[in-house]
């Protein structure tokens, strides 16, 4: 096996790789169970007591 020869596929593998971890991560993110833990994680930032120092 050359360079040449593996780096086509290195390169498809590489790609098929990087596109199901991101349509996990999107999937992740829609999913509609997850909406209140997102919508928790973002108001937690407004109501912390700490932050008024």
């Amino acid at each position: 096996m050359t360079y040449e020869s593996v780096t086509p596929l290195a390169q498809v593998l590489g790609m098929t790789i990087f596109i199901l971890l991101f349509a996990g991560a999107v999937a992740y993110a829609l999913w509609p169970s997850n909406k209140d833990k997102f919508k928790r994680a973002a108001e937690s930032l407004l109501d912390d007591d700490r932050l008024e120092d």
